[in-house]
């Protein structure tokens, strides 16, 4: 029995469904992938056009905003303060950011688990390469969850560890409340990527020293907003690459000049210093308008009443799962009964992901496929990745399902 199958479940998912339908003009019909790039509200697109209007009339600095309740919505979604949150274009900008500037000396030892995002595991063994990083594999069970007690037995040799909450390519929910505790009794830093989580899970009470995010997925924000929150700000983390507005100079500590290097300006030599809070991570520029729209986003969400967005997704997640797996061979990859919307299917001999989502949308369903490179540790092969958005009808699951069978 699913969650939604019980009257008082029933009645929350349908108001949610009905709500979060309600505040959306336009859906795109047969939208299943919510995981890749979801619908923003009326609301979300109305603040963004209206800000885009106000730096037409005014020009865009003199309509810059007060970003704050923007912060503020961002970081109540995982128990942090306004001041712990920086913007950036993406979550994949947000991790360079934040471990490129990430002062981790020669010989740290990072922990992460197969199901790492491929561009968070180029950018980890660039970094080891040039750091002198040395790259831990977490034990992981058959679902790729991560073993706790195999976390356990390593954390005390390890400086930091990276997790992914949900990866992009299967639905699994790694216990990041239970991975949080365990570093923080261990001493040991945690980087959380909430980027397919947030707004489908329950993020809060991890306790990581940082999260990256982005706000198109389950937030349903505008694209071309990510974003990093720094709850456990240290002396050792600062940008990849300081900029104008998170730093400023600091006289008094000249740099040393290379040998037969000409002599600089005297304000040259200074070295820049953070500002306090995550502002440091965040650039002088930026897409002022998907901010605003993703602050929009987020309050919408909290006001929807996250936990009751969280059960209806699960809910959708397990009815999906229900619904395909079998259907013209293919095959559910995480457990049925996963608490998260985002379902992947591998597909069966002399069919591939990407002729299946070809054929979906020739049938007007619009899915998602996850190629290797997007875990390349973790997936053998592409798979076929089905996310339906809050109020997704079951006739549409019935309908990838036909296609899935070859009678659609």
């Amino acid at each position: 029995m699913t969650r939604e199958e019980t009257t008082g479940d029933w009645e929350t998912a349908e108001t949610v469904a009905k709500a979060w339908r309600a505040a959306r003009s336009v859906v795109p019909p047969g939208l299943l992938d919510a995981a890749g790039c979801n619908v923003p509200s009326d609301r979300v697109f109305d603040a963004v056009v209206a800000h885009l209007r106000l730096e037409r009339e005014h020009g865009g600095y003199a309509a810059e905003p007060d970003l704050t309740p923007a912060r503020s919505a961002v970081a109540a979604l995982v128990g942090a303060g306004p001041a712990d949150v920086a913007f950036t274009e993406s979550g994949t900008a947000a991790t360079a950011a934040l471990l490129g500037g990430w002062r981790l000396p020669p010989g740290s030892r990072v922990g992460f688990a197969r199901t790492e995002y491929g561009s968070t595991l180029m950018l980890l063994r660039r970094l080891a390469t040039e750091r002198g990083w040395t790259l831990v594999e977490l034990p992981v069970d058959d679902d790729s969850r991560l073993d706790l007690d195999g976390l356990r037995s390593r954390l005390a040799g390890l400086d930091l560890v990276s997790v992914v909450h949900i990866a992009s390519h299967r639905g699994v929910v790694q216990p990041a409340a239970e991975i949080g505790a365990l570093c923080r009794a261990a001493g040991v830093l945690l980087l959380l990527d909430v980027c397919q989580s947030l707004g489908q899970v329950d993020v809060t009470g991890v306790g990581a020293t940082a999260y990256v995010g982005t706000s198109r997925k389950w937030l349903a924000g505008p694209r071309g907003a990510g974003f990093l929150v720094v709850p456990g700000l240290t002396a050792e983390m600062d940008a990849a690459a300081p900029t104008l507005g998170g730093h400023f100079w600091q006289t008094g500590t000249p740099t040393r000049a290379l040998p037969g290097a000409p002599s600089l300006p005297r304000a040259m030599r200074d070295l820049p210093s953070p500002l306090p809070g995550a502002i440091r991570y965040e650039g002088s520029e930026g897409a002022i308008a998907a901010r605003i729209g993703l602050g929009v986003a987020a309050r919408e969400h909290q006001a929807l009443d996250p936990a009751a967005v969280h059960a209806h997704l699960a809910g959708l997640g397990g009815i999906a799962r229900r619904i395909l797996d079998g259907a013209g061979g293919w095959r559910v990859v995480e457990p049925l009964d996963e608490p998260s919307a985002l379902v992947t299917l591998r597909p069966p001999p002399g069919d591939s992901a990407e002729d299946a989502r070809s054929r979906a949308a020739g049938a007007g369903l619009l899915v998602g496929a996850a190629p290797v490179a997007r875990a390349p540790l973790d997936l053998p092969e592409p798979v076929l990745r089905v996310s339906p958005p809050p109020g997704t009808p079951p006739e549409t699951l019935h309908t990838l399902a036909r296609v899935l069978e070859g009678r659609a």
